[in-house]
């Protein structure tokens, strides 16, 4: 599909689309950092991202979970100033969806199970959406009757069938959303259907899925990929050449949250047994932070000069984790445990935290910085190179002039005092 860079327009509703359907351009700023000194009173930070097209205030996104689970919490989150929403994952058959409660477990740091230490760790055995299918599609319409300028956004997951994937696109579009993640992550329930992480850890399945929804969406589609595989750039590779806008990571990472020692039985535990869930919350942002890199070095590398995306996911709670995924090339940072944690006035102080960073460095847009940082990664045997050849340069400069001949006028005062030894 033909790329849509400067073919961009705006709808009086105020979301934009792109002349042709989909694609993020930008690709060409990855890698490179720009720092300009204020002359004069410097500006405030602009936090709004343009991303296939679509306008968001901020790049600050409510993840497909329990906070965007019905009417009430999306329309809270939008109330409060967040950037778009992504609604929990819906399917064809809602009946099929059974959770248990509890549901969730915590990971304290100090003593696991104690009630006193910092939460750092959330595991969940949540599954989609359990509400009706045409309950969710009647709030969709209704949130995009009442906040039109508001991005909202459809999670889907579906068995391994193109009708059924086809029906839901059809479905879900009717209500006015202005995109779709599609779910090729979740970690835990119904593998046995070809749902979830059982699709994004099968490159082959994954690009003939992908194929089918892009073939039938119209809407910008982002692809959320799973950090339970082994090199995460090969699912997304296959997503986006299957015709998919962006590339959403990551999701959660399979985890036992922990065995209670008093009881032996598993968290979370229900009637006395659990099953594996997903793990998040602020430990799994250095996991994060490395396969979004890699993600986006390899889109650098073999898609930069298409208008694609990425939303970088994982243990983001305040400002400054935001402005590392964003450094690494994120377009926009999704949030989901966070707010289940704090609240969904979070989002105030992300954006403050976020202008601090930014006013710290004198950027006055998000795409000024986007991608600075992955310059600075390079292989083991290049940082052995850099070193020695740094050692080399600074023993050349303790060591002073060889020789009569290196004297310079010029360096003269320098020169002399290369060779001073207090």
């Amino acid at each position: 599909m033909a790329s849509s860079i400067g073919l961009t327009h705006f709808t009086s509703s105020g979301v934009s689309f792109p002349a042709t359907r989909r694609r993020w351009n930008g690709g060409s700023r990855v890698g490179t950092l720009r720092v300009f000194a204020s002359e004069t009173k410097q500006q405030e930070p602009d936090l709004s991202v343009n991303v296939n097209g679509l306008h968001m205030p901020n790049p600050f996104v409510i993840g497909s979970g329990p906070p965007g689970t019905n009417y009430k919490v999306m329309k809270k989150a939008f109330d409060e100033g967040w950037g778009a929403v992504i609604a929990k994952t819906v399917s064809l058959d809602a009946a099929k969806v059974i959770n248990v409660t509890p549901r969730y477990a915590r990971l304290r740091a100090g003593a696991n199970g104690s009630a006193k230490g910092q939460i750092i760790g959330w595991e969940n055995i949540e599954l989609i959406s359990d509400r009706p299918l045409e309950t969710m599609l009647n709030e969709f319409k209704q949130l995009k009757e009442e906040y039109p300028d508001r991005i909202l956004i459809a999670s889907i997951m579906e068995e391994y069938n193109k009708a059924a994937w086809e029906e839901l696109i059809d479905r879900v579009e009717q209500t006015g959303i202005d995109a779709i993640e599609a779910n090729f992550s979740c970690p835990h329930g119904m593998p046995e259907r070809k749902m979830g992480a059982a699709v994004g850890q099968d490159c082959a399945l994954l690009e003939e899925v992908c194929g089918w929804i892009n073939a039938k969406a119209t809407v910008p589609v982002w692809a959320k990929m799973t950090p339970n595989i082994t090199d995460i750039t090969q699912p997304a590779r296959a997503s986006l050449r299957s015709g998919c806008e962006g590339v959403a990571a990551i999701n959660t990472i399979m985890s036992v949250m922990g065995i209670n020692l008093k009881t032996l039985h598993p968290e979370p535990c229900v009637e006395g047994y659990s099953t594996p869930g997903g793990y998040s919350s602020k430990a799994v942002h250095p996991i994060a932070l490395g396969k979004v890199m890699s993600i986006a070095q390899m889109m650098k590398k073999e898609f930069k000069d298409g208008d694609y995306s990425l939303s970088g996911i994982g243990g983001v709670e305040t400002g400054a984790d935001a402005a590392e995924f964003i450094l690494l090339g994120a377009n926009t940072v999704q949030v989901c445990t966070g707010v289940m944690m704090y609240g969904y006035d979070l989002v105030s102080k992300l954006c403050s935290e976020l202008k601090d960073f930014m006013r710290t460095h004198n950027f006055s847009t998000i795409e000024e910085f986007r991608g600075a940082s992955l310059q600075y990664f390079t292989t083991h045997t290049e940082l052995v190179r850099i070193q020695q050849e740094a050692i080399r340069e600074r023993r050349a400069i303790k060591k002073g002039l060889q020789s009569d001949k290196d004297w310079t006028g010029d360096g003269f005062v320098k020169e002399s005092e290369s060779m001073v030894s207090n």
